[in-house]
């Protein structure tokens, strides 16, 4: 499975890198095809959330805690101190690390849109 990290290096300039979380087949019904499943991540709690129609991140910012991101709905456009520039579509899964140092934007859709928010332990 892919997925989009976004970290910030020693000197606190934000960047992307693309990551490939593992799947293992796992037969969890007798007679029914395996589901193929990550390792588990500590997580400490989900979030729910709903950014409002016409909200405008233009600015730097970093995340608050080390999470990942889930897109539900829209598509948000992020921006690294790098230059470098990605949109994701909904469905994205968006490891956020950049806790420290410049940041990075975010644009979003006009409408609105709902996301999931998963803080990760250490």
């Amino acid at each position: 499975m892919k997925c989009l990290r976004i970290y910030a290096d020693a000197n606190g300039e934000s960047h992307f890198e693309d990551q490939d979380i593992p799947l293992t087949p796992l037969e969890l019904f007798p007679g029914i095809p395996p589901i193929y499943l990550s390792a588990w991540e500590q997580a400490k709690s989900v979030r729910f959330g709903w950014v409002p129609a016409g909200l405008k991140v233009a600015d730097w910012h970093t995340t608050p805690v080390r999470q990942f991101v889930i897109w539900l709905t829209g598509w948000v456009e992020f921006e690294t101190s790098d230059g470098d520039c990605r949109r994701c579509e909904p469905g994205t899964v968006v490891l956020v690390e950049d806790t420290i140092g410049k940041g990075h934007r975010s644009r979003h859709p006009e409408e609105g849109q709902f996301n999931v928010f998963i803080p990760l332990g250490d």
